[in-house]
């Protein structure tokens, strides 16, 4: 199996183990990857940073910063630097999250490398 087949099975094995968990959330791709973006890329992190980074208008960034939110994989603080800002901040319960999804793509990837 060429290494392209390999990744889309891996990721579509990751997907299923993560769907099949009751206690946690179904992400978006978008929330996904904003998500990732906070725990991968250098801090701080604004709606604005977010929007330019990744290309994607602010108010889709700010809807999908809300559910984060909800979830509890996210915070967001007022920057004591400049009030008018509102930093997007990591949490425990986030960090936990993607160190679970982690788990699952190693372990789905193990299953391919066999």
């Amino acid at each position: 199996m060429n290494s392209l087949m390999q990744n889309l099975n891996v990721w579509q094995k990751t997907l299923l183990e993560s769907v099949k968990k009751v206690d946690t959330p179904d992400l978006s791709e978008r929330q996904m990857a904003i998500l990732l973006t906070v725990y991968l890329k250098p801090y701080p992190h604004t709606v604005k940073s977010l929007s330019e980074l990744l290309l994607i208008s602010k108010p889709p960034v700010t809807r999908a910063l809300d559910t984060l939110a909800n979830y509890g994989f996210i915070k967001r603080q007022q920057d004591t630097k400049d009030k008018r800002k509102v930093l997007i901040m990591r949490t425990v319960k986030g960090a936990e999250f993607l160190n679970n999804l982690a788990k699952i793509i190693n372990k789905s990837e193990g299953e391919y490398n066999l």
